[in-house]
């Protein structure tokens, strides 16, 4: 208990310090400001390793924050980038314009500007059994060629089944003005026909080339209106496939082929729409009018044009005429093949080994043939010295080779015999 006052009491003392200080007080108190100064060194006051890291690392954060605040600025001097209204950073694609030009190209552009549209307005029945009413309505369209101005009037080509049965005929230019038209001719054999509007719209008509000096493999163009307006002036590519075609059509929709239409074939994609447009070359130049195609799931790439050389001298006769005059004999037939064998023994009495000819069915009063003395049921096997197998055969050799006025012989099997015959074409009546 004693310790506890002793030493109470000497702490008093110590508090007194400044009246008198101990030896032993000094030193002590020396040593713990030396002590302090070490410290204080240890710390950072003094330039150490550790000083110097402490400092750097402060610089790095104060430059990184720097960096950070000036980005906005930087962001919108870098190339190929922009800044929104709103702050945002939006991306510009940088594009490259090139203007190609090639052969097919200078083509297109010398000659679409006369390929047209073409609908065909038909009266259509309408309304019920007691109220029947008719009124005009498009039954389809195709195209047409410009092909020649005169005066105030253009002329169009186009295929004959693009205008057939028309009540109306307009045509729809290219920049899409409508302009009506009137029908000038048409030929059903050839499937050509001509149609006129005024050429105050008129820019550009087409050039005829010369589809016999075309070759088999030569790039040709496709222009048209494929399924319509909607895809008006449509241009597709191909070649030549094939020269000299001849494809079989059915001209009054009886199911029996009447008649060979001489072509040319390529794989330019034509379809409905594309008839009466336009097949040109690499030169622009108009080699063919587009007419048909095989339209069967398993065959591709088989379209047929009517070669321009074969259409031209239709073309004049359509504008001079509005018809083609061409030579008639007179008589209505059927091919041998379509008789049955019994009749062809019985009643036509012909050899066994005659297995191809055309039976006249019918002879037109006062026709040529009438005149030359054919008679029913002759089965005419030869013309002017030519085979003839089938009807077509003969068609192709009235119509190709024959003009009216001309003379026909011809060799005919009547009752098992030979009968030659000659007569003198002319322009009326039947075939």
């Amino acid at each position: 208990m004693s310790y506890f006052q002793d030493d109470d009491k000497n702490k008093d003392f110590l508090k007194n310090d400044d009246i008198q200080k101990s030896p032993l007080q000094e030193r002590l108190e020396q040593e713990e400001r030396e002590t302090q100064e070490k410290r204080h060194k240890k710390k950072g006051g003094g330039g150490g390793k550790g000083g110097y890291f402490f400092t750097g690392l402060i610089g790095v954060i104060i430059g990184a924050l720097l960096v950070w605040l000036m980005m906005p600025g930087l962001v919108n001097q870098m190339p190929g980038t922009t800044t929104s209204s709103m702050g945002e950073n939006e991306t510009t694609i940088n594009q490259v314009a090139t203007e190609v030009t090639t052969d097919v190209t200078k083509a297109v552009d010398k000659t679409s500007g006369a390929v047209v549209g073409i609908t065909n307005i038909q009266e259509v029945a309408s309304g019920g059994f007691w109220s029947p009413q008719a009124s005009e309505q498009p039954a389809g369209s195709g195209s047409g060629v410009i092909y020649k101005v005169q005066g105030d009037k253009a002329f169009i080509v186009t295929n004959n089944h693009v205008i057939e049965g028309a009540k109306q005929l307009e045509v729809t230019m290219p920049d899409g003005t409508k302009e009506v038209a009137q029908l000038v001719g048409r030929d059903v054999w050839t499937d050509l026909a001509v149609i006129s509007i005024s050429s105050k719209d008129v820019k550009t008509v087409a050039t005829f080339g010369n589809s016999d000096v075309l070759k088999q493999g030569e790039t040709v163009i496709a222009i048209g209106n494929p399924l319509g307006l909607e895809f008006y002036g449509s241009v597709t590519t191909g070649v030549v496939s094939g020269k000299d075609r001849s494809v079989p059509v059915d001209i009054n929709n009886d199911g029996t082929k009447d008649w060979q239409q001489e072509v040319l074939q390529t794989d330019a994609a034509i379809n409905p729409g594309n008839s009466g447009g336009a097949l040109v070359n690499l030169a622009g130049e108009l080699v063919g009018i587009n007419s048909m195609k095989i339209a069967e799931s398993s065959v591709e790439g088989l379209g047929f044009s009517i070669p321009i050389n074969s259409a031209i001298p239709i073309i004049e006769e359509l504008e001079k005429n509005g018809e083609m005059k061409r030579p008639t004999m007179g008589i209505q037939l059927v091919d041998l093949t379509d008789v049955p064998s019994f009749h062809q023994q019985q009643t036509l009495q012909l050899p066994k080994d005659l297995t191809t000819g055309v039976v006249v069915t019918d002879v037109v009063a006062n026709s040529p043939s009438a005149k030359a003395g054919i008679q029913q049921y002759d089965v005419i096997v030869e013309m002017d010295g030519k085979k003839i197998e089938t009807a077509i055969d003969l068609r192709k050799h009235l119509y190709n080779d024959k003009k009216i006025g001309d003379k026909l012989t011809m060799k005919v099997y009547r009752q098992g015999k030979i009968v030659e015959l000659s007569l003198t074409l002319t322009n009326s009546g039947s075939l």
